[in-house]
């Protein structure tokens, strides 16, 4: 009762988080279609298992032939349609690769066709069951032994050709996921055609991990590829856009100090050479994009050292330098965030692709320097 309750769950989780990814502006994208209908495929496969444990077939007959949709042999061509589609430059056309879908067709027809045929009159004939359990062992094999391993050599190859390294690693994972249901599937589908016994209690525990597999995909895997999805587009975005308000930020005038370093011994000011190279690195070049950007990066570039940059800043805007460049890249998420093409963005994307390293510090500093989080901010601005 237990493994029933969460295989309804798992399928009803599954089917939800389908139609998110089908059908919602956030997700949708051409590759998180592939990945709606290989999560539908794990879930119809689920159902399967759910059918044979109430044996809700026994008492209406005609649903064997849904029962007999070789959604396993779907399952591994949505998801190397859905890679082929998530990683840019993959030599992969998914247009043209609708041959991958064979398998499932001619094992469903022939799964249907040995149903139909041991249900009619004639099948006490010995050679018609010879006949028929020879057609399913050529299909299982064809599925297993030669299908199987060559759509999962396929989709690896695809996965090596990612560039971002947190993508990789997340699709790496789903490949992991993917070769420990199939490879258990081929085992119990091997022993059971070998010992001649009842593997249903194998079955359900295949089904009990695929339901880890869809909470998995559910609440870490899209969220994160919605995220690189999102800077990938939101780069593309600014290198698209040639930005026509580059200006200096008001930074808060303090009095000048004295300083005893070496290339100047002169009052700091706002004209100071240094200082205005370094207004035109974050406000031309935007160097503050760079969440690796620090004191020592921008020393090298106006070559000066490290505590001169300090003091140029604190001493001319009244900041510490991390504040300073913290506040070049909230005011460039503001303008994102009022800014109509970016919408469908998360706001996360948009604070990592204007330089924050983590949401954390994102978040923090954002607030102390607006007074509001990034999400009331773009609230009020809608």
């Amino acid at each position: 009762m237990i493994k029933l309750i969460i295989l309804s769950i798992a399928i009803f989780q599954g089917v939800l988080m389908s139609l998110i990814l089908l059908f919602s502006p956030f997700f949708k994208s051409r590759a998180n279609k592939f990945l709606a209908f290989a999560i539908l495929s794990l879930s119809w496969s689920l159902l399967k298992i759910t059918l044979d444990i109430t044996e809700v077939v026994a008492v209406y007959p005609l649903l064997v032939v849904l029962e007999n949709i070789d959604t396993e042999a779907l399952l591994p061509v949505f998801i190397y349609l859905f890679i082929a589609a998530q990683v840019d430059n993959a030599p992969v056309n998914p247009k043209k690769v609708y041959w991958l879908f064979i398998p499932a067709l001619a094992s469903t027809l022939v799964f249907n066709f040995v149903e139909f045929t041991m249900s009619g009159e004639f099948t006490s004939e010995i050679y018609v069951f010879d006949i028929l359990g020879g057609l399913l062992v050529l299909c299982m094999f064809i599925v297993f032994i030669i299908f199987y391993p060559l759509i999962l050599i396929k989709t690896y190859k695809v996965i090596q050709y990612a560039k971002d390294k947190n993508e990789k690693k997340w699709l790496t994972y789903l490949w992991y996921f993917e070769v420990a249901i199939l490879g258990l599937l081929m085992l119990l589908v091997i022993i059971s055609t070998a010992i001649e016994s009842d593997v249903i209690n194998a079955l359900q525990t295949l089904a009990l991990l695929s339901t880890i597999l869809i909470h998995w995909v559910a609440y870490s895997g899209i969220y994160k590829l919605k995220l690189v999805n999102d800077r990938k587009k939101i780069n593309r975005l600014f290198f698209s856009q040639v930005s026509n308000d580059a200006s200096p930020l008001p930074n808060k005038m303090v009095t000048p100090i004295k300083t005893e370093d070496i290339k100047t011994q002169t009052t700091i000011t706002a004209d100071n050479i240094y200082f205005q190279k370094l207004e035109k690195l974050c406000t031309v070049d935007k160097i503050y994009r760079d969440h690796t950007l620090d004191r020592n990066a921008v020393a090298a570039l106006l070559n000066i050292s490290p505590s001169y940059v300090s003091q140029i800043v604190n001493a001319i805007t009244g900041y510490n330098f991390s504040t300073y460049i913290n506040r070049y890249r909230v005011a460039e998420i503001k303008k994102i965030i009022v800014n109509e093409e970016f919408q469908n963005y998360s706001l996360l994307a948009i604070g990592l692709e204007c330089g924050f390293s983590s949401k954390t510090t994102f978040h923090n500093s954002f607030k102390k320097i607006t007074g509001m989080t990034p999400n009331a901010y773009r609230k009020l601005h809608k």
